[in-house]
This record gives C-alpha cells, structure tokens and sequence, in this order.
C-alpha cells in the first residue's frame, strides 16, 4: 500500500469524514543522471552552508523566509502544523457543480484518493460518494497540502472518491493572446473533419491501445549500449510532415487511413475478402506474373 500524503477529514457543513489522501497515478519515467561525459563519472552535488562551508544532510536542513539578504526567519515544521488555517487538517467542501461545467484547463497537478480512515468512517464516506453519483454533481473543496492551498474537485470514481487539483482562477491565461485570426471555412472542410472525428471516436480512453513508444525506445537505447550493440531499429514507417495543399484532399485521406485502421471499407462497411478465381493451367511466364500482380493489388484493395 502507498503511504498517505495526508491524514485529515473531509468538512462538509456539520459533516465530517475521517480520511487520507493518497496519489491516484504513478509515473514510469526512466531515471538519468548526470555524468561526466569524457570520464562517465557521477556529478554530485553537495549542499553547503554559506556561512561556515559545512556539508549538511537532509535531516540537518529547514526552512526559512528571507526578509533581506542577510536576514532569513526559520520555519519549521510545526510553525506551519500550528498555522491558522481551517484546510491544514480538512478538506472543505465549499460549493457543489455540475461535473460537465469544469473545463480541462482549469485542472492542476496532482490527483488523489480519497481512503475512509477506520470502518466507522465508511457510512459516511459511501453516503457522500453515492449522493455525488446520483445527482453527478461534483464537490468544489479547498485543502492545504505540500506548503500551500489548493482547489480541488471532489468526484466519485468507481468506488472510490477522488480528488483532482485544480488552478486558481488567476492562474489560468487567457486564450485571446494566442486565438488565430478571422478565417473562412467552408461547409464541406468543417463536415469532412466532423468525419474524421466520427471514424476515430471511441467510448472512452479504456478501449485505446496507446503506447508510451518513448519509453521503450529508451529502455531499448540503454539496452543496446549495456550489451555493446546498436538498438534495434523502430517499426513502422517514419511518419513526415508537409505544408497542407489542398484541405479537403488531406481530409478525405485522414478518413480513408482511419477506416483502413478500424478494418472498414471505403464506402463505411466492413471489408470482405473473396476467394480468388482458380488461375489456368497453362499460361506464359509474362502472362502469370501478371496475374499475380494483379491479384496481390485486388486483395489490398478489397482488404483496405
């Protein structure tokens, strides 16, 4: 089990829910580190006292504010325990909204699970997860965590509640500084990408077969240089980039991929393979080859 990042309650009106936060994502990202690039050692970096030159460890290192240059007020830990906010030990729950009304970019960094802390705390843990599925509404709460406050949505995620950071209003730009200029459009492009958009829909991200191709490249790279031989070259053709000519014509193509991809026919149906006709006995060298090219593209195509 992962450690809790917090142990608190949830504060809705005279409500209160014993719980702990715990992360609701992992990451897989490789670790690299530093390294001399002529002798392949380890770069170290030591953190120093600037007023003695004395190497510290963690346990020997706080926190401070600095007021000016030679004045740092020291803060620690229970300094901030004791502070007098409401959030350092609740998450409070201060409005309810609809979950459909929140736009993507108001979501921060960090999403968590919420776990009831104790059995006497499930009733009222499942009571509020079970009212936010009935009416699908989801909890606007505040909660200090990781030295500051924070905004977040509460909402219920299979069984469990999950708590998603959000960003403050005055974090979010605006978009009218990067919005394109007036451009016309006609009805057949924008109908030509709403295909596009129809051939590539899926119900939801679980039916996606996506792969962090990066990652493996990466993994394969020191791989290779561990066993001394080159890396093992990439599958699939090399996807290139070029000026979009003709809109439509791009389009139309995109939608042919995309049903090639599902294993669609052009027209929209399912492909269908037919058998192909006996070939005579007897034929020509020149007269078979042909044949057999002719059939090979048949089959693509009626395949496609």
């Amino acid at each position: 089990m992962p450690r809790p990042l917090w142990s608190g309650a949830i504060s809705f009106v005279l409500v209160t829910v014993p719980c702990k936060l715990e992360n609701a994502t992992e990451r897989h990202d490789v670790s690299l580190r530093q390294v001399h690039v002529e002798g392949g050692g380890r770069i170290r970096y030591r953190k120093t006292c600037d007023v003695d030159g004395q190497v510290l460890t963690e346990d020997e290192i706080g926190e401070g504010y600095e007021i000016s240059k030679d004045h740092v007020i020291p803060i620690t830990d229970q300094d901030l325990a004791d502070m007098p906010l409401p959030t350092a030990k609740a998450i409070e729950i201060v409005a309810f909204i609809d979950r459909s009304s929140v736009d993507a970019v108001q979501y921060g960094a960090g999403s968590y699970y919420l776990t009831a802390d104790g059995p006497v705390t499930a009733k009222p843990y499942v009571l509020l997860r079970k009212a936010l599925e009935r009416n699908e509404k989801a909890a606007v709460a505040k909660f200090a965590l990781r030295g500051r406050e924070r905004l977040g949505l509460l909402r219920p995620l299979g069984d469990a509640l999950l708590l998603s950071g959000l960003h403050w209003g005055d974090e979010i730009r605006s978009p009218e500084e990067i919005t394109p200029p007036d451009t016309e459009l006609t009805d057949d492009e924008i109908d030509g990408a709403l295909e596009l958009m129809e051939t590539m829909t899926v119900a939801s991200l679980t039916e996606l077969d996506v792969t962090d191709h990066y990652t493996e490249a990466l993994h394969e790279v020191i791989e290779a240089k561990a066993e001394h031989r080159a890396p093992k070259p990439a599958e699939g053709e090399e996807k290139t980039t070029a000026p979009v000519v003709d809109l439509m014509a791009a389009l139309e193509k995109s939608v042919a991929d995309a049903r090639e991809r599902r294993g669609e026919s052009a027209d929209g149906g399912e492909a269908t393979v037919h058998e192909m006709p006996a070939k005579p006995k007897k034929k020509t060298a020149a007269k078979a080859t042909a044949k057999k090219t002719a059939a090979r593209k048949t089959t693509r195509r009626k395949t496609a």
